[in-house]
């Protein structure tokens, strides 16, 4: 894998639990881990498929309310029941011809898309 095949969402100092519940616990995502000489700037890591999703520490912290990076999956009537079931909030757009999609914040207030063609 190419390193530079990630996306980099920022966090608050300290979340990294918080992350791993929500990108391992709720969306399945597996955690890897980080070079030893990034550790010390906190954070975690967690792959997706080909991808990366890297949570970085930022301080002062603002959320991506409107920037956000779009997920396509596959099944996402699953992916909706499943987050139902996890009680984790999701918004549902169809304003997008073609595909069914939602909107996930992550545990941070960033905003994530994920959609499947129809």
């Amino acid at each position: 894998m190419n390193s530079n095949d990630h996306i980099q969402l920022a966090a608050p100092a300290g979340s990294e639990e918080e992350a791993r519940t929500f990108f391992n616990g709720i969306l399945g995502l597996t955690e890897i881990e980080k070079p030893e000489n990034l550790k010390k700037r906190g954070g975690v890591w967690f792959q997706l498929g080909d991808y990366q999703i890297h949570i970085g520490i930022e301080e002062p912290f603002s959320p991506a309310k409107k920037a956000h990076p779009a997920f396509q999956v596959r099944e996402i009537e699953a992916l909706k029941t499943h987050l139902t079931d996890k009680e984790y909030p999701f918004v549902v757009d169809d304003n997008l011809p073609g595909a069914n999609r939602i909107y996930v914040q992550d545990p941070f207030g960033n905003r994530m898309e994920m959609l499947e063609w129809i």
